[in-house]
């Protein structure tokens, strides 16, 4: 397996924010980071760069949802060889927040969008290009995505100055055979792009299916330390950093910061591979409702979970 062509984006505080809301202190995030670095990981998606007047609940959301370029220089005042990334959404972000890269630490800019929205994307990917970021098109949901939509929105990404397109299996569905049609599909019709995978442990296969994209020459590897993520989270970064052949990622600091950093935010926060999180993945559906069981006091009840899910008469029955 060759895999010396691919290098990782950590995305334990962009996507572990989903779990807590962002609320990691600024010594975590500086722990992190100093062990990415040390371990020769090659980006740390150090949050959101979406703006907080176009988003109801800003205000109680961490720093890392919405980040400010001054903030960020006293939080890394020393950048290592580890890129920094930031997300954007379609419609969360104001283009006047945007620095020129010579002026940000942010090397990275990433925007997510749905298929439908792929123009809209690349207009914010052309801006940030222009501004001088590397950039890289997420888009989501692919599972549910029709074969023309996609097929069009190829045409649009084929023209643009993206320079990573990904391939993001939003609800943790798709196995490797999946994995690899989807890859080849992407080669195929964006033979000038450099590919990204973003995969989810709903059935605990966010490692294989990395790896298989990293066999079929996928560049770019979204991972978090201990998996970190909304719902069953992600492909662990420890995991990849042991595994890939011919690179020279270390694994201890990454031991060190999931020791010291995650194992204890995991007694407080609930994140992997769950049963509820398995059935909404084998059902290729979006994890809400597996998280709001989760919340509830019905959280083991998964046989009923499952029913409600499969069974329309249960969903739609009307209280008395």
């Amino acid at each position: 397996m060759k895999t010396n062509h691919c290098k990782i984006v950590d995305c334990t505080i962009r996507d572990g924010g989903l779990v807590n809301n962002w609320d990691f202190s600024v010594e975590f995030v500086q722990k992190l980071y100093a062990g990415l670095n040390e371990a020769g990981v090659d980006y740390m998606e150090i949050g959101y760069k979406n703006s907080p007047k176009l988003l109801k609940g800003a205000d109680q959301a961490g720093p890392w949802r919405f980040l400010d370029d001054e903030f960020l220089k006293q939080v890394i005042p020393q950048k290592g060889k580890t890129k920094l990334s930031a997300l954007v959404d379609i419609g969360r972000v104001d283009e006047n927040d945007i620095l020129p890269r010579t002026e940000s630490l942010l090397d990275l800019i990433r925007v997510a969008c749905y298929v439908k929205d792929v123009d809209k994307a690349l207009k914010l990917v052309q801006l940030f290009h222009d501004r001088g970021y590397e950039t890289t098109l997420n888009i989501m949901a692919l599972s549910n995505v029709m074969e023309h939509e996609l097929l069009e929105a190829f045409e649009l990404i084929k023209e643009s100055v993206v320079d990573v397109v990904y391939i993001v299996d939003s609800y943790g569905s798709l196995d490797y055979k999946d994995m690899e049609h989807l890859v080849n599909k992407f080669k195929t019709h964006l033979p000038n792009k450099r590919l990204g995978v973003h995969t989810h442990n709903n059935m605990q296969l966010a490692f294989s299916n990395t790896l298989v994209a990293a066999d079929l020459g996928v560049e770019l590897l979204d991972a978090s330390v201990y998996g970190m993520g909304r719902a069953a989270g992600n492909c662990p970064t420890e995991l990849l950093v042991t595994h890939l052949k011919n690179t020279d990622y270390k694994l201890r600091p990454v031991l060190e910061v999931l020791e010291e950093l995650l194992i204890p935010l995991r007694e407080k926060e609930e994140w992997g591979y769950l049963v509820p999180y398995m059935i909404t993945g084998t059902l290729d559906e979006h994890p809400r409702s597996a998280m709001a069981l989760r919340a509830s006091s019905d959280k083991d009840k998964v046989v009923e979970f499952y029913d409600k899910l499969t069974t329309p008469e249960v969903s739609f029955e009307k209280k008395s």
